[in-house]
C-alpha cells in the first residue's frame, strides 16, 4: 500500500525533476513474473526504474536502511519502502540464500523482481562480472530475464552524492531472455555461469559500457586496501 501511495504522491514530482526517458518499456510484461536485471550506477537506480514501470517492482536492500534512528532514519526507511525494497542482511553468511529466497517468493506470486547482477554499484562506470544468483532465479522459477540498462544515472548521481543532479535520466530496456532450454539444470555451475554471462552481455550491448571480467566488490576492496 505504501508503495502505491507514495508513488502516486511523489511520482509526479520526481518525474518533473528528472524527466526520465525510457526506451523499450514494452519489453516489461504486463502480467506474470519476470526478473528485471539492471546494471547499477547510482543509488537512485532503484527509484528511476519504478518511476517508469507501472507494475510494482520488488528489490532487496541493505538491512541498515531499515534500522536507522531519528528523522534521517525514518526518512530512509520510508524511502526504501516506497521503492518496494525488502531488507536483507548482506553481511551475514546466508545473505545470498536469503536474497534468492526472497526473489523466488516474489516471482512465485507472479510479480516483478529487480536485481543488480553485479551485486554493488560500479566503482567507475564500467560493467563488471555478474554473480550467478540471477541465473539461479531464472532457472528455478522459469522466469524470463528482462535486461535493463541505466545509461546516465552515474553522471546524475556520482558516488558520494546523496541526491542526483537535476537532469534527464535515460533508461534502455531490452527484449526478455528466455532460458527454458536449460530447464532441469539448476545447480550446474557451468550452466549458471553461461546464463549469467548472457545476461551481462545483453546489458553490455544495451548500455555501451566497457566490460570488466572481475567482480565489482573485489575492485572496491582493492581500492580500500
Amino acid at each position: 500500500m505504501i508503495y502505491r501511495v507514495l508513488k502516486a504522491v511523489l511520482g509526479p514530482i520526481l518525474w518533473a525533476i528528472w524527466r526520465p526517458r525510457v526506451e523499450g518499456l514494452h519489453h516489461v510484461p504486463d502480467t506474470g513474473p519476470a526478473i528485471l536485471a539492471s546494471n547499477h550506477l547510482a543509488v537512485f537506480d532503484s527509484v528511476f526504474l519504478p518511476l517508469v514501470v507501472k507494475r510494482h517492482i520488488t528489490f532487496i536492500a541493505k538491512e541498515e536502511y531499515f534500522s536507522g534512528t531519528g528523522f534521517k532514519g525514518w526518512l530512509t526507511r520510508t524511502f526504501v519502502a516506497a521503492v518496494g525494497a525488502i531488507p536483507v542482511d548482506r553481511a551475514g553468511g546466508d545473505a545470498a540464500h536469503t536474497s534468492l529466497g526472497t526473489g523466488k517468493r516474489v516471482l512465485s506470486e507472479g510479480r516483478l523482481f529487480g536485481i543488480y547482477p553485479e551485486g554493488t554499484r560500479s566503482p567507475d562506470g564500467r560493467l563488471y562480472r555478474g554473480k550467478t544468483g540471477v541465473a539461479r532465479l531464472a532457472l528455478e522459477t522459469g522466469s524470463r530475464v528482462v535486461p535493463v540498462a541505466m545509461l546516465n544515472t552515474g553522471e546524475l548521481q556520482p558516488i558520494g552524492k546523496r541526491l542526483p543532479r537535476v537532469g534527464r535520466a535515460r533508461i534502455k530496456i531490452g527484449p526478455p531472455l528466455d532460458f527454458g532450454r536449460y530447464a532441469g539444470l539448476v545447480g550446474d555451475r557451468t550452466v549458471e555461469r553461461a546464463v549469467t554471462d548472457e545476461v551481462m552481455d545483453a546489458l553490455r550491448k544495451l548500455s555501451g559500457q566497457d566490460y570488466v571480467d572481475e567482480y565489482a566488490a573485489k575492485v572496491k576492496k582493492k581500492g580500500r586496501d
